[in-house]
């Protein structure tokens, strides 16, 4: 599944409980997205969720 390779974030698991109380289980997935960055100077893809990209920790190579 999909990783942040800028802050490490991942899928999430949980347990999702209805109105009547029955539980199962569930997953969080980070919205990651495969963008062309600069990394160590050249251009690279990598999987970055949109927090890095919004945040500027991200710089995209055009």
């Amino acid at each position: 599944m999909a990783k942040c390779e800028i802050c490490g974030k991942e899928v999430k698991f949980g347990i999702k409980v209805s109105h009547s109380h029955r539980r199962s289980n569930r997953t969080w997935k980070p919205n990651v997205m495969r963008v062309k960055a600069i990394v160590n100077g050249t251009p690279r893809r990598i999987n970055a969720c949109t927090r890095c990209l919004r945040s500027g920790k991200v710089t995209r190579a055009v």
